[in-house]
């Protein structure tokens, strides 16, 4: 029998006890009320901080049962988080109890359209918490936590106004169609699960390592440390969401998802504006649209549909042509009080091939960012870097070019002519962007170039 279920059960046979005193039951920790006509009531009471025990040989029995296109086996690993996030650490379980109406019914419509297992949806608790603008220690965002050039390479873009990787939907869609090609990679899910956590190479690696072995818990001991719990957490947590109320992970207080659709309401304009016209709560917008970082619909490129609660979606469509105009007048006071137009600032998007005798360290400095921001922009786990292997950076675009331009090695010849010498990575196209008014063409007809080939020592005539 369920556990809330039985406590009101509990309370009702009491309550039918002919003698049963009032006293008693308030002293039982019993709400006792009393209605306009003064006749007393005995509420039921429920402890929701009861802890109920538990075997492994119970926890065993309801796996067994468990109704999954992802079925597991218990072992002790999987058994000790069960127990973590069952006992030791109940705040976290109920927190993700209130937000999973928000995010599970979208991801079951996403993972039904791409006929995948319904239990990779737990995948994002792992991951995320069910927090959209959950950030990691390398730069990791959103509800599936893509790094930036994964994100990049499943259509995930981002600038200093909006980053697709805090989009919900967007992230939900991406993160399927990875983990589809994944599973299509290794035709299993557990390795599949792995590689999205640590990367294609190092479960390859691990593969290798194990003697070609072809499951989880056969490379287990030869994977990254954090993946090695990775899967076991997924796998209670399939559990605990199927089995929270056996647990006593009842919420007191039930949670209410906000019920949102989409609309077009131009750009150029803050939610904060938005709420004031049409008597939103800013806090709603704000959440309801998380990858706006600046809480702004730019005013630059294409138009972005916003998410608005369902509830006023008819009157914003009823009101959407003076609601529009007011926000445009709001967005040409803001920009007439500042000195310039404010720009956007779009992220500077650039790959370097690995050479020899190359190393992080001296990629870094050559491109003015730091060594953790490569390994977090590659997922990266150790400084270990590959001849060929390229490297995605990201940076604001003028701080970029001038960090290109401080590399570079300028001399005079004997002749009185500029010179450059060629650095690790260059391409003619790199040294046009470095050297103001120099194009490709001019630096081949200066220096007799039949191509764009061009080496690391090799000096160029630039003027």
């Amino acid at each position: 029998m369920r556990l809330k279920s039985f406590y009101i059960l509990v309370a009702t046979l009491i309550l039918s006890i002919p003698n049963w005193n009032v006293a008693i039951a308030q002293e039982k920790g019993m709400t006792v009320s009393i209605d306009p006509n003064g006749e007393e009531t005995v509420m039921p009471f429920y402890d929701y901080e009861h802890i109920p025990d538990f075997t492994y040989e119970e926890v065993e029995k309801r796996i067994a049962e468990m109704d999954t296109d992802m079925p597991f086996e218990l072992n002790e690993t999987i058994f000790a988080f069960i127990n973590y996030f069952t006992v030791r650490n109940r705040d976290y379980t109920r927190m993700v109890l209130e937000r999973q109406d928000m995010y599970f019914p979208m991801f079951d419509a996403y993972l039904s359209e791409h006929n995948m297992p319904e239990d990779i949806k737990y995948l994002s608790i792992i991951e995320s918490g069910l927090n959209p603008k959950a950030r990691s220690r390398v730069g990791a965002m959103g509800l599936w936590q893509f790094m930036p050039a994964t994100g990049k390479e499943y259509k995930l873009y981002y600038n200093s106004h909006v980053d697709d990787r805090l989009d919900p939907e967007l992230s939900t869609e991406a993160a399927i169609r990875y983990l589809k090609a994944l599973n299509r990679r290794y035709n299993n899910w557990e390795l599949a699960l792995a590689a999205y956590n640590c990367g294609p190479g190092n479960v390859n690696k691990a593969i290798r390592r194990s003697g070609g072995k072809r499951t989880f818990w056969e490379i287990y001991r030869y994977l990254p440390r954090e993946t090695r719990s990775y899967i076991p957490q997924f796998q209670a947590i399939m559990y605990v969401l199927r089995y929270a109320e056996e647990h006593n992970l009842i919420l007191e207080e039930p949670s209410y998802p906000v019920a949102y659709e989409k609309m077009d309401i131009g750009k150029g304009y803050t939610l904060e504006n938005l709420a004031k016209h049409t008597g939103l709560c800013i806090e709603d917008l704000e959440y309801l649209n998380p990858s706006l970082i600046k809480s702004k619909v730019p005013d630059f490129g294409k138009a972005i549909s916003i998410n608005v609660p369902k509830a006023a979606h008819a009157f914003i469509t009823e009101n959407q042509n003076w609601i529009i105009d007011s926000l445009k007048i709001e967005n040409q006071r803001f920009l007439a009080a500042l000195p310039e137009k404010e720009a956007a600032k779009p992220m500077h998007y650039a790959t370097y091939r690995v050479r020899s005798g190359d190393v992080l360290g001296k990629i870094a400095q050559r491109y003015g960012v730091s060594v953790s921001q490569l390994k977090a922009w590659n997922s990266l786990y150790t400084n270990t870097i590959k001849v060929g292997q390229v490297l995605h950076i990201h940076q604001d675009k003028p701080s970029f070019e001038r960090n290109l331009a401080s590399t570079a090695t300028i001399s005079t010849n004997s002749n009185g002519g500029k010179m450059y010498t060629v650095q690790p990575g260059d391409s003619l196209w790199l040294i046009s962007k470095k050297l103001e008014g120099v194009t490709i063409d001019q630096l081949k007809k200066l220096n007799n170039l039949n191509n764009n080939q061009i080496k690391p020592g090799q000096k160029l005539i630039i003027g």
